[in-house]
């Protein structure tokens, strides 16, 4: 069962790649990942969004035991360095690069693009930004990464930017935790809206969120989120939230990650595919079905152990057919209604 195939809102392939003794040409192979070129063959995974993120340090084993027990507060990463950023940045971007030369990725910069990888052997790949501290605040760099291909970005990771603030890893909670964009954030939001680079929420505060609500011209879009009413984490969307979602006519990609699944919001990766439907069947319920598709994680988080590699995603099209899913919405959901969001955001 590897059909609709899946173009998938969010992965951290590039992060997995980068400073591990194995380069890209790994992906040709079978590892210790979840994205390799013979996985996506085999799960009909076709691409999606690739993200640039800059990795925070500490013992991320202890923030993981953390993650496990009754609720928790994670302490916010501090602030990255611009000049650090910009290095991680530019070491990934070439990691995407030496990718799409050893053909395992097209770059993907229109619908168009995408729609013809589809149909080809390699995978399609949107280059997304994930925290925008690599830009500074006169947004040049912006418009350097767009020139090099940049289509989506985030302006927060889960830590604080010069744009903003993002949610912490906190359970239970809501997104309400800080202040919302600076003035050097709603400039950000302006020349995105300018550039046609789409702009992705995930990781944004509330107060953030309703900041680019007011400002922005086009679809909110969350890449990796998942619904609050049935997982009252930081990092899901309230049905407020979802609800502006679904005026802007955008979408939402749900998060295979367990802690933003689970209703107990523990990072455990004992999750019944049950659980992920039950969040499929909240947001289509509030976005409608043109809204909704997936936004794995993929490569950057603990995901349901029935799901551990994209050669898995057959477990989750039975799951979704057996539900009740007809064909239609299958596709919608595996790849449809990006196509159809895209469209309208890089217009």
């Amino acid at each position: 069962m590897q059909t609709p195939v899946v173009f998938d809102g969010h992965n951290d392939l590039l992060t997995r790649l980068f400073g591990a003794p194995d380069g890209p040409e790994s992906v040709a192979g079978e590892g210790q990942g979840a994205i390799f070129a013979p996985a996506a063959r085999a799960g009909g995974f076709k691409g999606g969004f690739f993200a640039l993120w800059v990795p925070s340090p500490g013992d991320v084993v202890a923030r993981m035991a953390a993650m496990q027990g009754d609720g928790y507060d994670m302490p916010l990463p501090d602030m990255i360095a611009p000049e650090e950023a910009r290095q991680v940045v530019e070491a990934q971007i070439a990691i995407f690069e030496e990718l799409v030369r050893l053909g395992h990725l097209v770059h993907c910069r229109d619908v168009a693009a995408i729609r013809t990888a589809l149909d080809g052997d390699a995978m399609a790949a949107i280059l997304h930004l994930e925290g925008a501290e690599a830009i500074g605040p006169d947004l040049g760099e912006l418009d350097g990464y767009y020139d090099r291909g940049l289509r989506s970005l985030g302006p927060v990771w889960s830590r604080e930017t010069i744009f903003g603030h993002g949610v912490p890893f906190r359970f239970p909670s809501t997104g309400d935790t800080g202040p919302g964009l600076t003035d050097a954030g709603l400039r950000l939001v302006r020349r995105c809206d300018e550039l046609g680079i789409m702009l992705d929420l995930s990781h944004l505060n509330e107060a953030g969120f309703w900041d680019v609500v007011r400002t922005t011209t086009r679809p909110l879009v969350a890449t990796h989120s998942n619904a609050h009413a049935i997982s009252p984490h930081a990092r899901n969307l309230t049905d407020r939230q979802l609800d502006a979602i679904a005026e802007s006519d955008g979408m939402v990609g749900l998060n295979f990650a367990v802690a933003f699944l689970r209703p107990d919001g523990r990072m455990r990766a004992d999750v019944g595919l049950d659980v992920m439907l039950r969040h499929l069947d909240h947001l289509i319920g509030r976005l409608g079905e043109d809204r909704v598709g997936l936004g794995s994680d993929y490569d950057g988080a603990m995901v349901p152990e029935g799901l551990a590699s994209v050669a898995d995603l057959p477990k989750l099209r039975a799951a979704m057919r057996d539900h009740g899913f007809d064909a239609t919405l299958m596709e919608k959901l595996c790849h449809g209604n990006w196509l159809r969001l895209l469209e309208r955001s890089w217009s």
